[in-house]
């Protein structure tokens, strides 16, 4: 869904596109106004020069730091969390009576590593921030098992994907650099298609693509 642009400040709306999913946007405006305000600042800030978008992928983008240098000075950072599932289980007190159960379990087992390995790029309060700039596409399924899960365990409200809109592709084949940024790897199109498939499951989610305004041609 097309965010609604109330919401947002006016400089940063034309240099990019926002999909909103589960009233992400007025979560954030209403309830985490501080995070809101850092995360637009860091898409304020964020300057593409042709050699960052020339540069490869993954570690070696210059991309992902250009986020760092504006979000960590304000306490954001990146989280791993794990958890161990403890299960107990209950007897009914009596034969005769149905539905009461004893205060004490009478066994305790634990699952553990019942969840391991979720990572997410940035976290502060209760909002989650992920940016994917050229990864496989399967990335976005980690990013948003990863949110709903933090959701789903009560760590976070909302989730915030930055990834590369579509018309970056103009840029790319002038470039003569589009096979690098292929339609399986991560894009807005990538992301919406699962968005729209609810695999964020309950975890409200602002989906957020750069834009070709982002990107400086003349440097």
């Amino acid at each position: 869904m097309i965010a609604n642009k109330k919401y947002i400040d006016p400089d940063i709306q034309s240099r990019y596109e926002f999909f909103d999913y589960g009233h992400a946007l007025e979560i954030l405006h209403e309830s985490f106004a501080d995070e809101w305000h850092e995360i637009q600042e860091a898409l304020r800030n964020l300057k593409l020069t042709l050699d960052d978008i020339s540069k490869a992928g993954g570690n070696e983008s210059p991309i992902p730091k250009k986020f760092d240098d504006v979000l960590y000075p304000y306490g954001w950072r990146e989280i791993r969390i794990s958890g161990d599932l403890i299960v107990k289980k209950y007897p009914r007190q009596t034969a005769q009576r149905r539905g009461r159960f004893s205060g004490q379990p009478f066994e305790v087992e634990t699952i553990e590593g019942y969840i391991d390995g979720h990572n997410i790029d940035f976290l502060k309060n209760r909002v989650a921030f992920d940016l994917e700039w050229n990864s496989k596409d399967q990335t976005f399924d980690r990013d948003l098992l990863a949110m709903r899960t933090y959701f789903d365990c009560g760590l976070i409200d909302v989730g915030v994907i930055v990834t590369r809109s579509e018309e970056l592709n103009e840029i790319f084949r002038e470039l003569g650099i589009i096979t690098k940024y292929g339609a399986s790897t991560t894009w807005m199109g990538k992301l919406l298609y699962r968005l729209d498939s609810r695999r964020n499951g309950g975890c409200p989610i602002l989906a957020v693509g750069i834009g070709k305004e982002c990107v400086d041609r003349y440097d």
